[in-house]
């Protein structure tokens, strides 16, 4: 089998439950999680293919580019699914903010902490 065809056998097993799978994106350097984004079949397929974040808007219903129109470009280094086949964690070296507010990560807003019960 040529690894075309095993990239697509391989992808297939990603999306039996659901056309979009949760895509929790990580810094490869520090190992912050940076954002959580939804993949749909095409756009890990481009995500694979380009080695640059693709995305699919829920909102605006159209494939993303991370960092296309801001340069905060997060360069694929390694992608990992879980268990179940069902969620992906996609290691990146970003470039700039991954947030669109301005921060590095979009999870900055402390909701709780141990201790402050």
């Amino acid at each position: 089998m040529n690894d075309a065809v095993e990239q697509k056998t391989m992808i297939s097993r990603f999306f039996q439950k659901a056309e979009l799978l949760p895509a929790v994106v990580q810094e490869e350097e520090t190992g912050e999680v940076l954002m959580l984004a939804y993949m749909n079949r095409e756009s890990m397929e481009k995500t694979l293919e380009t080695g640059y974040t693709w995305f699919w808007s829920r909102s605006r219903q159209e494939l993303w580019n991370k960092g296309a129109t801001s340069g905060h470009l997060q360069k694929v280094v390694r992608i990992f699914g879980d268990c179940d086949s069902d969620t992906l964690l996609v290691v990146v070296r970003q470039t700039g903010a991954a947030c669109h507010t301005g921060h590095h990560s979009c999870f900055f807003e402390e909701i709780w902490r141990e201790g402050n019960e």
